[in-house]
């Protein structure tokens, strides 16, 4: 899609002259490094240029797409064909008395969101820590973690520190609204059946000593690099697949021997079986083929049909046609399902 002259003076009037970038490489903005180019590319600043963006792309009917930080997300190797509006929008406020921290959407988890409760003494926030979303993807995905230490016997959810969020409605009406709107569920919330689009939270928290919450958000650290990738040296989006009649995608992958299998550039990593890797030059299609391969392998080997959990977004060549090779597990590496194995043992 090519936007007139008119529509772009139309939208550059709304958010500012020369904002608005052509042919914009979108792999330096997800966790997976890969995807082409979006035809056009906008970074929102604040709460307001968000909101003025996306009405402007809907009244005029522009297809768009709302990037934060990619971490849930395959771009397609031919790019995007309209719009794509990068949320940047990082305000962080603090009401200390009220026990309240009020963030813009783009506002990233952690550090910047978790780190400000935690200077500021108001803990329920550090049980997120590592996980790479912005405020308004925790909400998208009612954002989770097993904790607390050392027991971590249950799963702790976003929804439960929520307090109230600003929105633009899908008819672009600005309003607040409760948790409860969001109906919330594992990897889940409304806004993945609405095109609403979240442009601050609330979440209400309680006092608490920084030292101890600096304490477990250490902890929850050292617990989450033992079980996923580095994103810095093994850029991967999480988990793949979804969990299925309450089984871990990941074990019944390792059941079927998949760790290790590699198309092109993307392998799943021998740390967890339901997670891909860029393991250099991997691209949307080489996820594409290793998906398709491992979907393939556990129906016929379980009777189980995989579904995926992450969002594709843009235009896919078509899949990698080449066979898996296997890459041998590193050295001294200790998988997700050993640590498991271990906790429940009590070693």
């Amino acid at each position: 899609m090519a936007l007139s002259n008119l529509v772009m003076r139309t939208l550059e009037r709304d958010v500012g002259q020369g904002r608005i970038r052509r042919q914009v490489s979108l792999a330096p903005y997800t966790t997976f490094k890969f995807g082409g180019p979006a035809d056009y590319f906008f970074e929102a600043e604040t709460a307001d240029e968000l909101a003025k963006a996306i009405m402007g792309a809907r009244q005029m009917e522009i297809p768009h797409f709302l990037l934060g930080m990619g971490a849930n997300v395959a771009i397609g190797d031919r790019g995007f064909r309209g719009l794509v509006i990068r949320n940047c929008a990082g305000g962080i406020f603090v009401q200390e008395r009220a026990c309240r921290i009020t963030v813009d959407s783009g506002a990233v988890m952690y550090p910047d969101v978790i780190g400000s409760a935690i200077v500021h003494g108001l803990a329920g926030l550090e049980h997120y820590v590592g996980i790479p979303s912005t405020a308004g993807g925790a909400l998208w995905q009612n954002l989770h973690f097993l904790a607390p230490a050392p027991a971590r016997e249950r799963t702790m959810f976003i929804e439960e520190v929520l307090h109230s969020a600003d929105i633009l409605a899908e008819d672009n009406e600005r309003r607040t609204v409760d948790a409860d709107y969001f109906e919330f569920g594992y990897d889940y919330s409304i806004l993945h059946v609405r095109s609403d689009v979240v442009l601050s939270a609330t979440f209400l928290l309680q006092r608490a000593d920084p030292a101890r919450m600096l304490q477990t958000a250490r902890e929850n650290l050292a617990w989450r690099a033992l079980r996923h990738p580095p994103l810095s040296t093994e850029p991967s989006v999480g988990s793949i697949f979804k969990k299925i009649q309450g089984i871990g995608a990941g074990r019944l992958i390792d059941e079927c021997g998949l760790k290790g299998a590699t198309i092109g550039g993307i392998t799943i990593t021998h740390r967890h079986a339901n997670i891909m890797t860029n393991t250099g030059e991997g691209r949307a299609s080489d996820l594409q083929a290793l998906i398709a391969y491992v979907y393939n392998m556990v129906l016929q080997r379980t009777g189980y049909e995989l579904a995926t959990e992450i969002s594709f977004v843009g235009d896919f060549e078509s899949p990698n046609p080449a066979a898996p090779v296997f890459l041998p597990r590193p050295r001294g590496l200790v998988t997700a399902e050993e640590l498991a194995r271990m906790r429940k043992s009590g070693r």
